[in-house]
Protein backbone atom coordinates (compact mmCIF):
# COMPACT_ATOMS: atom_id res chain seq x y z
CA UNK A 1 0.00 0.00 0.00
CA UNK A 2 1.57 3.71 -0.99
CA UNK A 3 1.41 6.64 1.33
CA UNK A 4 -1.18 8.40 -0.95
CA UNK A 5 -3.59 5.13 0.06
CA UNK A 6 -2.66 5.30 3.74
CA UNK A 7 -3.46 9.11 3.75
CA UNK A 8 -6.66 8.32 1.95
CA UNK A 9 -7.75 5.62 4.36
CA UNK A 10 -6.63 7.80 7.66
CA UNK A 11 -8.64 10.57 6.45
CA UNK A 12 -11.43 8.59 6.07
CA UNK A 13 -10.80 6.78 9.17
CA UNK A 14 -11.22 10.47 10.81
CA UNK A 15 -13.92 11.28 8.83
CA UNK A 16 -16.22 8.77 10.27
CA UNK A 17 -15.27 8.97 13.86
CA UNK A 18 -16.57 12.83 13.63
CA UNK A 19 -19.71 11.50 12.47
CA UNK A 20 -19.99 9.27 15.61
CA UNK A 21 -21.25 10.91 18.42
CA UNK A 22 -20.78 8.90 22.00
CA UNK A 23 -23.84 7.43 22.82
CA UNK A 24 -26.16 9.29 25.45
CA UNK A 25 -26.40 7.94 29.13
CA UNK A 26 -29.26 5.89 29.71
CA UNK A 27 -31.83 8.05 31.48
CA UNK A 28 -34.26 5.62 32.60
CA UNK A 29 -34.90 4.65 36.10
CA UNK A 30 -36.71 1.76 36.73
CA UNK A 31 -36.91 -1.19 38.98
CA UNK A 32 -36.91 -3.73 36.61
CA UNK A 33 -36.54 -6.95 38.98
CA UNK A 34 -37.37 -7.47 42.32
CA UNK A 35 -37.03 -10.93 43.81
CA UNK A 36 -37.62 -12.06 47.06
CA UNK A 37 -37.16 -16.29 48.17
CA UNK A 38 -40.37 -17.93 47.17
CA UNK A 39 -40.44 -19.37 50.50
CA UNK A 40 -41.18 -16.42 52.01
CA UNK A 41 -43.70 -15.49 49.25
CA UNK A 42 -47.65 -16.13 49.30
CA UNK A 43 -47.83 -15.16 45.57
CA UNK A 44 -45.78 -13.08 42.70
CA UNK A 45 -44.47 -10.19 43.38
CA UNK A 46 -45.79 -7.66 41.38
CA UNK A 47 -44.16 -4.54 39.65
CA UNK A 48 -46.73 -1.70 39.10
CA UNK A 49 -44.49 0.86 37.16
CA UNK A 50 -46.98 3.33 35.79
CA UNK A 51 -47.84 3.57 40.07
CA UNK A 52 -44.25 3.09 41.31
CA UNK A 53 -45.21 0.13 43.54
CA UNK A 54 -43.74 -2.98 44.04
CA UNK A 55 -47.20 -5.31 45.44
CA UNK A 56 -45.62 -8.12 48.16
CA UNK A 57 -47.70 -11.01 49.25
CA UNK A 58 -45.26 -12.51 52.50
CA UNK A 59 -45.93 -15.64 54.68
CA UNK A 60 -46.57 -14.01 58.63
CA UNK A 61 -43.18 -15.05 59.08
CA UNK A 62 -41.66 -12.97 56.27
CA UNK A 63 -43.06 -10.13 57.64
CA UNK A 64 -42.54 -10.44 60.68
CA UNK A 65 -38.50 -10.85 60.17
CA UNK A 66 -38.30 -9.00 57.41
CA UNK A 67 -36.30 -9.79 54.05
CA UNK A 68 -33.86 -8.95 51.13
CA UNK A 69 -34.80 -8.38 48.05
CA UNK A 70 -32.56 -8.97 45.20
CA UNK A 71 -32.72 -6.17 42.57
CA UNK A 72 -32.28 -5.19 38.81
CA UNK A 73 -32.57 -1.53 37.73
CA UNK A 74 -32.65 0.05 34.42
CA UNK A 75 -28.99 -0.29 33.03
CA UNK A 76 -26.27 1.94 34.39
CA UNK A 77 -28.69 3.04 37.01
CA UNK A 78 -28.33 2.97 40.73
CA UNK A 79 -31.37 2.08 43.88
CA UNK A 80 -31.02 3.20 47.12
CA UNK A 81 -31.89 1.03 49.76
CA UNK A 82 -29.30 -1.19 47.53
CA UNK A 83 -30.05 -5.01 46.77
CA UNK A 84 -29.55 -7.34 49.23
CA UNK A 85 -30.22 -4.92 52.13
CA UNK A 86 -33.25 -5.93 54.95
CA UNK A 87 -36.57 -4.74 54.44
CA UNK A 88 -38.56 -4.82 57.69
CA UNK A 89 -42.14 -4.30 57.86
CA UNK A 90 -42.13 -3.19 61.71
CA UNK A 91 -42.28 0.40 61.63
CA UNK A 92 -38.43 0.70 61.61
CA UNK A 93 -37.13 -0.36 57.65
CA UNK A 94 -38.11 2.09 54.90
CA UNK A 95 -40.94 1.51 52.79
CA UNK A 96 -39.82 3.26 49.39
CA UNK A 97 -37.20 2.81 47.14
CA UNK A 98 -35.14 5.63 45.02
CA UNK A 99 -33.90 4.93 41.69
CA UNK A 100 -31.24 7.46 40.10
CA UNK A 101 -30.47 7.20 36.24
CA UNK A 102 -27.13 6.61 35.10
CA UNK A 103 -27.24 10.20 33.73
CA UNK A 104 -28.07 11.75 36.92
CA UNK A 105 -31.43 13.67 35.76
CA UNK A 106 -34.13 11.47 36.25
CA UNK A 107 -35.37 9.86 40.06
CA UNK A 108 -38.11 7.55 40.59
CA UNK A 109 -39.14 6.53 43.97
CA UNK A 110 -41.33 3.08 44.35
CA UNK A 111 -43.18 2.65 47.56
CA UNK A 112 -43.97 -0.88 48.59
CA UNK A 113 -47.56 -2.40 49.48
CA UNK A 114 -47.57 -5.24 51.29
CA UNK A 115 -51.03 -7.47 50.31
CA UNK A 116 -53.19 -8.83 53.65
CA UNK A 117 -52.88 -12.21 54.04
CA UNK A 118 -55.15 -13.08 56.68
CA UNK A 119 -58.83 -12.37 57.74
CA UNK A 120 -61.35 -12.31 54.52
CA UNK A 121 -63.36 -9.54 55.63
CA UNK A 122 -63.54 -5.88 54.55
CA UNK A 123 -65.91 -2.61 55.74
CA UNK A 124 -64.46 -0.16 52.71
CA UNK A 125 -64.10 2.12 55.25
CA UNK A 126 -60.70 2.98 54.66
CA UNK A 127 -59.98 5.28 50.91
CA UNK A 128 -56.97 7.21 49.99
CA UNK A 129 -56.35 9.13 46.18
CA UNK A 130 -53.89 8.50 43.81
CA UNK A 131 -51.49 11.43 43.67
CA UNK A 132 -51.39 11.77 40.21
CA UNK A 133 -54.71 10.89 38.70
CA UNK A 134 -57.25 11.33 41.68
CA UNK A 135 -58.73 8.38 41.83
CA UNK A 136 -59.94 6.64 45.22
CA UNK A 137 -58.80 3.22 45.92
CA UNK A 138 -59.55 1.40 49.52
CA UNK A 139 -56.68 0.33 51.59
CA UNK A 140 -56.88 -1.65 55.03
CA UNK A 141 -55.47 -0.20 58.05
CA UNK A 142 -53.14 -2.71 60.90
CA UNK A 143 -53.25 -0.16 63.81
CA UNK A 144 -51.23 -2.52 65.21
CA UNK A 145 -47.99 -1.61 63.24
CA UNK A 146 -49.43 1.45 62.20
CA UNK A 147 -49.33 0.45 58.90
CA UNK A 148 -51.82 0.04 55.23
CA UNK A 149 -52.11 -2.50 52.79
CA UNK A 150 -54.09 -3.18 49.78
CA UNK A 151 -55.88 -6.50 48.50
CA UNK A 152 -57.98 -4.86 46.34
CA UNK A 153 -57.68 -2.81 43.11
CA UNK A 154 -60.01 -1.85 40.13
CA UNK A 155 -60.07 -0.72 36.82
CA UNK A 156 -60.20 2.97 37.36
CA UNK A 157 -56.26 3.01 36.64
CA UNK A 158 -57.27 2.12 33.24
CA UNK A 159 -59.51 4.77 33.02
CA UNK A 160 -56.83 6.99 34.34
CA UNK A 161 -55.24 6.56 30.42
CA UNK A 162 -58.34 7.56 29.08
CA UNK A 163 -58.02 10.94 29.65
CA UNK A 164 -60.79 11.61 32.05
CA UNK A 165 -60.78 14.67 33.91
CA UNK A 166 -58.56 14.00 37.49
CA UNK A 167 -61.54 14.04 39.81
CA UNK A 168 -62.62 11.60 41.97
CA UNK A 169 -66.43 11.97 40.86
CA UNK A 170 -65.63 10.99 37.47
CA UNK A 171 -64.22 7.23 38.20
CA UNK A 172 -66.53 4.36 38.38
CA UNK A 173 -64.99 3.30 41.66
CA UNK A 174 -65.37 5.70 44.80
CA UNK A 175 -66.43 5.78 48.03
CA UNK A 176 -69.76 6.43 49.55
CA UNK A 177 -71.60 7.14 52.47
CA UNK A 178 -74.56 4.67 51.63
CA UNK A 179 -73.18 2.48 53.65
CA UNK A 180 -74.67 -0.38 55.08
CA UNK A 181 -72.34 -0.55 57.99
CA UNK A 182 -69.61 1.91 59.48
CA UNK A 183 -69.12 5.35 57.26
CA UNK A 184 -68.36 4.28 53.61
CA UNK A 185 -69.19 1.74 51.04
CA UNK A 186 -67.97 0.61 48.13
CA UNK A 187 -69.62 2.39 44.71
CA UNK A 188 -69.52 1.27 41.08
CA UNK A 189 -71.10 3.03 38.39
CA UNK A 190 -70.83 2.46 35.12
CA UNK A 191 -70.11 5.49 33.00
CA UNK A 192 -69.47 6.63 29.64
CA UNK A 193 -66.10 6.20 27.78
CA UNK A 194 -63.82 9.00 27.03
CA UNK A 195 -62.92 10.50 23.47
CA UNK A 196 -59.48 8.85 23.69
CA UNK A 197 -61.43 5.42 24.55
CA UNK A 198 -63.80 5.92 22.03
CA UNK A 199 -61.02 5.70 19.35
CA UNK A 200 -60.22 2.11 20.00
CA UNK A 201 -63.53 0.69 20.41
CA UNK A 202 -64.45 1.24 24.46
CA UNK A 203 -67.95 3.03 24.57
CA UNK A 204 -68.45 2.52 28.47
CA UNK A 205 -66.63 2.00 31.97
CA UNK A 206 -67.88 -0.27 34.05
CA UNK A 207 -67.30 0.02 37.36
CA UNK A 208 -65.15 -2.60 38.88
CA UNK A 209 -63.82 -4.05 42.64
CA UNK A 210 -61.54 -7.17 42.85
CA UNK A 211 -59.53 -8.41 44.74
CA UNK A 212 -55.82 -8.42 42.79
CA UNK A 213 -54.19 -5.89 41.14
CA UNK A 214 -54.22 -3.79 38.31
CA UNK A 215 -51.21 -4.11 35.25
CA UNK A 216 -51.90 -0.83 33.36
CA UNK A 217 -49.53 -1.96 30.88
CA UNK A 218 -51.88 -3.81 29.44
CA UNK A 219 -54.89 -1.27 29.41
CA UNK A 220 -55.51 -0.45 25.88
CA UNK A 221 -53.26 -3.50 24.24
CA UNK A 222 -54.82 -6.63 25.48
CA UNK A 223 -57.30 -4.80 28.61
CA UNK A 224 -58.75 -8.53 29.47
CA UNK A 225 -55.18 -9.18 30.91
CA UNK A 226 -54.79 -6.23 32.67
CA UNK A 227 -56.91 -6.84 35.26
CA UNK A 228 -55.71 -9.83 37.41
CA UNK A 229 -57.43 -11.26 40.17
CA UNK A 230 -56.66 -12.66 43.35
CA UNK A 231 -54.79 -12.61 46.86
CA UNK A 232 -53.09 -15.34 48.42
CA UNK A 233 -55.64 -17.65 50.83
CA UNK A 234 -55.06 -20.50 53.07
CA UNK A 235 -57.53 -23.40 54.01
CA UNK A 236 -61.02 -24.22 53.14
CA UNK A 237 -63.72 -21.19 52.30
CA UNK A 238 -67.67 -22.01 53.48
CA UNK A 239 -69.23 -19.35 52.31
CA UNK A 240 -69.40 -15.80 50.50
CA UNK A 241 -71.70 -13.28 52.21
CA UNK A 242 -71.69 -9.41 52.22
CA UNK A 243 -74.37 -6.84 51.45
CA UNK A 244 -75.59 -4.53 48.21
CA UNK A 245 -78.03 -2.71 46.76
CA UNK A 246 -78.20 -2.36 42.76
CA UNK A 247 -80.38 -0.32 40.03
CA UNK A 248 -79.36 -1.04 36.24
CA UNK A 249 -79.32 2.27 34.09
CA UNK A 250 -82.10 3.09 31.63
CA UNK A 251 -80.81 1.86 28.43
CA UNK A 252 -78.04 -1.25 27.49
CA UNK A 253 -75.79 -0.36 25.04
CA UNK A 254 -74.02 -3.55 22.72
CA UNK A 255 -70.05 -2.81 22.57
CA UNK A 256 -70.63 -0.59 19.41
CA UNK A 257 -72.36 1.84 21.25
CA UNK A 258 -75.76 0.51 19.87
CA UNK A 259 -79.16 0.70 22.27
CA UNK A 260 -80.51 -2.75 22.51
CA UNK A 261 -84.12 -2.22 23.34
CA UNK A 262 -86.19 -4.50 26.29
CA UNK A 263 -82.18 -5.48 27.31
CA UNK A 264 -81.59 -4.91 30.88
CA UNK A 265 -78.47 -4.36 32.83
CA UNK A 266 -77.42 -6.58 35.78
CA UNK A 267 -74.27 -6.80 38.26
CA UNK A 268 -72.15 -9.28 39.04
CA UNK A 269 -70.74 -10.36 42.37
CA UNK A 270 -68.09 -14.03 43.00
CA UNK A 271 -65.47 -15.52 44.31
CA UNK A 272 -63.07 -17.95 42.55
CA UNK A 273 -60.46 -19.76 44.88
CA UNK A 274 -58.03 -21.48 42.50
CA UNK A 275 -54.64 -23.29 42.38
CA UNK A 276 -51.02 -21.39 41.87
CA UNK A 277 -49.68 -18.18 42.71
CA UNK A 278 -49.93 -16.50 39.01
CA UNK A 279 -52.80 -14.13 39.21
CA UNK A 280 -55.62 -15.48 36.48
CA UNK A 281 -57.27 -12.48 34.76
CA UNK A 282 -60.71 -11.39 32.79
CA UNK A 283 -59.52 -14.00 29.70
CA UNK A 284 -59.35 -17.08 32.00
CA UNK A 285 -61.04 -16.00 35.53
CA UNK A 286 -63.95 -18.16 34.52
CA UNK A 287 -62.68 -20.88 32.43
CA UNK A 288 -59.53 -21.94 34.04
CA UNK A 289 -58.43 -25.45 34.77
CA UNK A 290 -56.86 -24.02 37.84
CA UNK A 291 -60.19 -23.37 39.51
CA UNK A 292 -61.51 -25.21 42.51
CA UNK A 293 -64.23 -23.68 44.04
CA UNK A 294 -66.65 -20.92 43.14
CA UNK A 295 -69.56 -18.59 44.71
CA UNK A 296 -71.39 -16.67 42.54
CA UNK A 297 -74.67 -14.53 43.24
CA UNK A 298 -77.39 -16.03 41.85
CA UNK A 299 -79.21 -12.42 40.67
CA UNK A 300 -78.13 -9.38 39.99
CA UNK A 301 -80.87 -7.67 39.39
CA UNK A 302 -82.39 -4.55 40.76
CA UNK A 303 -82.04 -3.82 44.76
CA UNK A 304 -83.41 -0.99 46.04
CA UNK A 305 -82.71 -1.40 49.44
CA UNK A 306 -79.76 -3.32 51.28
CA UNK A 307 -79.78 -6.94 50.10
CA UNK A 308 -77.44 -9.50 51.72
CA UNK A 309 -75.94 -12.24 49.51
CA UNK A 310 -74.84 -15.83 51.71
CA UNK A 311 -73.72 -18.13 48.30
CA UNK A 312 -71.65 -21.33 49.37
CA UNK A 313 -68.71 -22.29 47.79
CA UNK A 314 -69.11 -24.93 44.76
CA UNK A 315 -66.44 -27.19 45.02
CA UNK A 316 -65.23 -27.99 41.53
CA UNK A 317 -61.89 -29.97 42.18
CA UNK A 318 -60.87 -31.85 45.03
CA UNK A 319 -57.77 -30.09 47.46
CA UNK A 320 -56.78 -30.12 50.37
CA UNK A 321 -56.87 -26.13 51.48
CA UNK A 322 -52.67 -26.64 52.21
CA UNK A 323 -51.48 -25.56 48.55
CA UNK A 324 -50.75 -22.47 47.52
CA UNK A 325 -53.58 -20.69 46.24
CA UNK A 326 -55.58 -17.43 45.34
CA UNK A 327 -58.75 -16.19 46.23
CA UNK A 328 -60.29 -13.51 43.78
CA UNK A 329 -63.08 -11.54 44.32
CA UNK A 330 -65.38 -9.99 41.78
CA UNK A 331 -67.44 -7.20 41.56
CA UNK A 332 -68.99 -5.16 38.48
CA UNK A 333 -71.66 -3.00 38.04
CA UNK A 334 -72.35 -4.50 34.61
CA UNK A 335 -71.91 -8.06 34.07
CA UNK A 336 -71.00 -7.74 30.79
CA UNK A 337 -68.59 -4.94 31.58
CA UNK A 338 -65.30 -7.16 30.31
CA UNK A 339 -66.76 -6.70 26.90
CA UNK A 340 -67.67 -2.99 26.81
CA UNK A 341 -71.21 -4.25 27.11
CA UNK A 342 -74.05 -2.93 29.58
CA UNK A 343 -76.42 0.63 30.21
CA UNK A 344 -74.42 3.81 31.31
CA UNK A 345 -75.63 4.94 34.97
CA UNK A 346 -75.73 1.29 36.54
CA UNK A 347 -75.04 1.75 40.17
CA UNK A 348 -73.31 -1.60 42.73
CA UNK A 349 -72.86 -0.59 46.09
CA UNK A 350 -70.89 -3.06 48.13
CA UNK A 351 -70.24 -3.86 51.31
CA UNK A 352 -69.60 -5.93 54.73
CA UNK A 353 -68.02 -8.87 52.53
CA UNK A 354 -66.34 -11.66 53.73
CA UNK A 355 -65.39 -15.15 53.12
CA UNK A 356 -66.41 -17.61 55.75
CA UNK A 357 -63.71 -20.78 56.30
CA UNK A 358 -64.64 -24.07 56.87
Amino acid sequence: MNIRKLCYLATLMLSFHACIKDAPINPEADIETFRIDRQYLTGDVFIDQANARIVLSLTPEAFDSGVRPTITVSSGASVVPASGDSLKFNGTGTKQYVVTSANGANKKTYTIVVANLGVFAWDFEHWLVNDKDKYQYVVEIDSTIADTSESWSSGNPGVALSGVKKDPLEYPLRATTDAYHGKYAAELLTRGGTALSNLVGIKLFAGSLFLGVFDPTNAFVAPLKATQFGQPYLGKPSRFTGYYKYQPGEKYQDKAGNIIAGMKDSCSIYAVLYRGTVRLDATNINTSDRILARATIPDGGPRSAWTKFDVPFVELQSYTGNDKMMMAIVASSSKDGDTYKGAIGSRLVLDSVQIVPQ
